[in-house]
């Protein structure tokens, strides 16, 4: 049985099931910092620290956003999808590492195989925008052969990119989705890295 929460307590759980329903991500210690007003990410650990011993969420070690809740800990479908960093959506450009670590999702409700691996990239750049995809976004993608029209994480000469991977007279290329950016035509090399199953928007 779960210890009673103090009011407090219980605005941080209420915010965490808030913000993790909405955006499919768990808040950091920052986000929760800024928003409850705490003078340092100290303040939100110690809440997290104690909603931990209370039972009414789980924590995994050295992740900084691996908040769960116990009950999904019992479903079959959550899976761990690692954010390797940041890919460019305008021109080519060699992502970046990112110290978040990974995302808890539910495979079901995203469309996760689990089949395939599984990783996510954070969006950075307005060539995707005509398909909804933004800056600051994160995409969620599995490792396997696209199709035509799939959007993509590619190396592409050397670069990384998110483009939508089309064919033309038998011959693969990268389009954007923004008529502010041309279409990538590879000069030597095209290697898919991933295709993208889902999209992760946080809002402001």
């Amino acid at each position: 049985m779960s210890e009673e929460l103090t009011k407090r307590q219980q605005e941080i759980l209420d915010y965490l099931r808030m913000a993790h329903r909405r955006t499919g991500i768990m808040p950091s210690t920052r986000e929760i910092q800024h928003y409850f007003g705490f003078a340092s990410q100290t303040a939100a650990m110690s809440h997290l620290r104690v909603l931990e011993r209370k039972g009414v969420i789980q924590r995994l070690p050295g992740k900084a956003r691996a908040v769960v809740f116990p009950e999904d800990l019992d479903r079959a479908d959550m899976i761990d999808v690692p954010i390797y960093g940041q890919i460019a959506a305008g021109m080519g450009q060699d992502a970046e590492p990112d110290p978040e670590g990974s995302i808890a999702l539910d495979a079901a409700a995203f469309g996760v195989s689990g089949r395939n691996k599984t990783f996510a990239l954070r969006v950075r750049g307005d060539s995707m925008i005509d398909a909804h995809i933004c800056n600051g976004d994160t995409v969620i993608l599995e490792a396997r052969e696209p199709r035509r029209g799939d959007v993509v994480a590619a190396l592409i000469d050397g670069e990384t990119t998110l483009k939508r991977y089309v064919m033309k007279d038998g011959q693969p290329y990268l389009q954007a989705e923004n008529e502010d950016f041309p279409d990538l035509v590879p000069v030597c090399e095209l290697v898919i890295q991933g295709v993208m199953v889902a999209l992760l928007r946080q809002s402001a």
